[in-house]
């Protein structure tokens, strides 16, 4: 009869085989998908949960007899570094999922549906004083927290993975500028800049904090309120009669102030579209993080990734609207799906 060593040795030695045979299946999976000779699910991605044929708990059991069966095997297989460490030069887009663990607020579930009502629009904006009456106010509040937000880990993650040499260009649907605090260089803001204030007259800009000092000066008794945050600097400040609210114009034209950021309704210029369009065509990969991808202003440059059979991988938390588009996808806040970057 076996001793308990023995057995112990030999049962080891079974479970490290069984998670070493689903992990060279996931890995070949996965090179298959990118090479367009395998699919998942009637065509879509393959992904974490599914890229095995026992799903999610064959993909996790094999991660975890592999750590107790082997205390000294190569770590477990890791989809989006082997992605990742394949090509070098990256396409890199980003979402507001990549700013949510730094206190900014997202906007959708992870449905891709609208968790509040939607923002602003550029021709109400325009056209209406009560509707820049209202989106002052709230930006008052919402910019005292907004304006003092920090890089996580994910921001720090992909500004490594440039230092490194691996990132070609990073296109921003954020307008946080937080890629930017975080040591990353080639940056593309898709969507603009919240830290700025253009004259919709005369193009004059300025910085936000100096608008913020004289929205405060015509507006003293706004300044004790306080609310929630909202996405990209709002707050819910709501039930308030926002007609007493006053919003200052330009003091060279007495034209129209507004953000420095493309509102819905309005077109992202078409320069930073061919620059972003350019950078993608020398890509030979592309990263999405943190976006449903559902604004169709960030979605166009996975459609033209895909049209150039460049292989997409995407780290969301939700669906996604390219979900049959990707080669590969990662279900995972983005910091943690990032962390190996570090």
């Amino acid at each position: 009869m076996l001793d308990e060593a023995s057995l112990l040795t030999e049962r080891n030695g079974n479970l490290a085989a069984v998670a070493s045979e689903a992990q060279r299946t996931l890995r070949d999976a996965l090179a298959a998908a990118e090479n367009g000779s395998a699919t998942v699910g009637g065509g879509g991605p393959i992904s974490l949960s599914a890229a095995l044929p026992g799903g999610r708990d064959l993909a996790n059991f094999a991660t975890r007899t592999t750590s107790c069966a082997m205390t000294n095997a190569p770590p477990p297989n890791h989809p989006l570094r082997d992605f990742v460490d394949r090509h070098e030069k990256l396409f890199v887009l980003t979402g507001a999922g990549c700013s949510t663990n730094s206190g900014i607020p997202d906007y959708r579930d992870s449905n891709g549906n609208w968790k509040r009502t939607q923002p602003v629009n550029f021709q109400a904006f325009m056209s209406e004083a009560h509707t820049r009456q209202r989106y002052w106010a709230r930006s008052l509040i919402g910019w005292r927290r907004f304006g003092q937000a920090r890089p996580n880990d994910a921001h720090h993650a992909l500004a490594k993975l440039e230092a490194n040499g691996r990132c070609g260009m990073l296109l921003t649907q954020n307008v946080d500028r937080l890629h930017q605090s975080a040591g990353h260089r080639q940056v593309i803001d898709l969507h603009g800049r919240l830290d700025l204030v253009r004259c919709m007259g005369c193009g004059g800009k300025m910085p936000r904090d100096e608008f913020q000092q004289a929205l405060g000066r015509a507006n003293a008794e706004w300044l004790t309120l306080d609310a929630a945050d909202a996405p990209d600097g709002d707050a819910d400040l709501e039930h308030e009669d926002f007609s007493s609210f006053q919003v200052p114009a330009c003091e060279a034209c007495g034209g129209i102030l507004k953000p420095d950021v493309v509102f819905f309704g309005e077109n992202v210029p078409r320069d930073i579209v061919a620059t972003a369009q350019d950078h993608l065509a020398q890509a030979d990969a592309m990263l999405v993080v943190g976006s449903s991808l559902m604004v169709y202003s960030g979605f166009r440059f996975v459609q033209a990734a895909a049209q150039r059979n460049i292989p997409i991988a995407a780290v969301n938390l939700g669906r996604t609207r390219a979900d049959d588009l990707l080669t590969l996808k990662v279900e995972e806040r983005c910091e943690a799906a990032l962390a190996f970057l570090l």
